[in-house]
């Protein structure tokens, strides 16, 4: 007798999921910012330089030694041909549990697509590191190519690629693969990688990923433009390298939500700003904030462009080749993430401002975007190196004790591209005379309380100079600026 568990763990929007007693609705992974977009890069980066796969990425998509020179052509082609490729979400995901076979069966129910004809892989996306030992899978079907495929999962297996056998005439709606692993007694084992301790419980790997050949969706954004694949690219990547680079911190209190923040009204950030606004930003030193009002799978980045004159264009250029070598530097002197070099390498092509001609627009878009975000870095990694020489100065316990400028991180939001931190200083110390920066008022108020008495406040130290948050926000109608005034204590006085 079979012992079925029938679990939905993904349903489109425009879909309708089965209405069944026995059905689990489960939250979209794969909404969050840039899932689709970090698979691509975990591809490409999963393939060393000589084409084969590296030993980590073996262990990454849960390829078995035997099999890693076809995995990694398949791993190689589908990261070269991204641009070509058409993302298919499963409709539902049934999975059975047959205890007298000792498998368990996976049964996806496939948006109808005439892709579905030409060299299609499915892809399984774990949410969390698995921590159930080593464990061979044989995934058996006959809707893959070969019909039989071994998988070796361990504790830091993320992905599994499974390539399917194109269609011929009718286009299957439905695929049914059965799992069973060697030996058969560690089956328990992947009853609960796929679904978790307990049976009807959400699955836990995320929605299954359908790539097939094709020409993309054509997914529209609300002002009526088609999105833009190659500025979706870049804010991904942006994202990675922006929490890549940074120094992670580790904060007791929940992030903040920018819009509890006053602002300006917002600018919009497009052909139509001015030349003013844009030569400020680019002059500007204060950090940027990278926020999505609004991002999941289903609202596409829209296109973004700008329209420089020469002049402020070649400030652009001059600019970003400046902010980009002291990045090099960072990326060497520092202890970042390992990819961040290669992150920034495919910035910079994607963002690439030609020297002899007139860039096109959304080119400027994404190299105003990458100045701005390497400008937060480079002024996070010089105030850290300032902090360090203070600390190695003989003298700085005496200046600590005076009214001074000292860091001070917060925590953002999360629905960011990054940073998710924001830097916005305080001032602490002792204000006795001579005062530091003090004023008219701060002198006599000292000198009366030294004069005995005693009732009254003290100086403070306190933040005399601020520098506003600019934050870059991209909704549903566009990508706007919005300027929080007075966010990052900029100089400390006695007030």
């Amino acid at each position: 007798m079979e012992k079925c568990v029938h679990v939905v763990i993904y349903s489109l929007p425009s879909a309708k999921t089965p209405s069944s007693p026995s059905s689990a609705a489960a939250a979209a992974p794969h909404a969050a910012p840039c899932f689709v977009e970090d698979i691509f890069a975990a591809l490409r980066e999963g393939v060393g330089d000589s084409g084969e796969l590296t030993n980590s990425s073996l262990v990454l998509f849960g390829f078995c030694s035997q099999s890693a020179h076809s995995s990694a052509s398949v791993s190689l082609d589908l990261a070269n041909k991204k641009s070509s490729l058409e993302v298919l979400h499963p409709a539902a995901v049934h999975v059975s549990d047959e205890e007298e076979q000792g498998t368990i069966t996976l049964t996806f129910d496939l948006p109808r697509s005439p892709s579905l004809m030409t060299n299609p892989v499915l892809l399984l996306a774990f949410e969390s590191p698995l921590a159930r030992g080593d464990l061979e899978v044989a995934f058996t079907s006959r809707s893959l190519q070969p019909n039989t495929q071994a998988v070796c999962i361990s504790g830091d297996t993320q992905y599994v690629l499974l390539t399917g056998k194109s269609s011929e005439g009718s286009v299957n709606d439905r695929w049914q693969i059965t799992a069973e692993t060697k030996p058969p007694h560690m089956k328990q084992n992947l009853k609960s990688i796929l679904i978790g301790e307990k049976s009807g419980s959400n699955i836990s790997m995320s929605p299954l990923l359908f790539f097939s050949g094709g020409t993309g969706t054509d997914t529209r954004c609300a002002s009526g433009s088609p999105p833009a694949s190659l500025q979706t690219s870049f804010l991904c990547e942006m994202k990675r390298f922006l929490g890549g680079v940074l120094p992670q911190e580790h904060f007791a209190s929940p992030p903040l939500p920018l819009d509890s923040l006053q602002s300006l009204p917002p600018l919009s950030l497009g052909l139509s700003s001015s030349e003013t606004l844009l030569a400020v930003m680019i002059n500007s030193t204060a950090p940027t904030v990278f926020g999505f009002t609004s991002w999941s799978s289903v609202l596409p980045v829209c296109h973004g462009e700008l329209a420089l004159s020469a002049a402020l264009l070649e400030e652009l250029r001059q600019k970003l080749d400046q902010t980009l070598v002291q990045m090099t530097d960072i990326i060497r002197e520092e202890e970042v993430s390992p990819g961040a070099k290669e992150s920034l390498g495919r910035l910079k092509e994607l963002s690439a401002l030609q020297k002899k001609e007139h860039a096109t627009g959304d080119i400027q878009f994404r190299a105003f975007l990458l100045l701005k975000g390497l400008q937060t870095v480079a002024q996070t990694y010089d105030a850290q190196r300032k902090l360090r020489a203070t600390r190695a100065d003989p003298s700085s316990s005496v200046r600590g004790s005076v009214c001074g400028l000292r860091a001070l991180t917060v925590s953002l939001t999360k629905l960011l591209v990054g940073p998710s931190s924001a830097n916005i200083n305080n001032c602490h110390g002792s204000c006795a005379f001579p005062l530091t920066n003090g004023n008219n008022h701060a002198i006599l108020l000292n000198s009366h309380i030294e004069s005995g008495n005693a009732d009254e406040r003290s100086p403070c130290c306190v933040p005399v100079a601020y520098e506003a948050l600019e934050v870059v926000d991209w909704n549903a109608d566009g990508t706007f600026i919005s300027i929080k005034p007075d966010a990052v204590a900029r100089e400390c006085g006695c007030r």
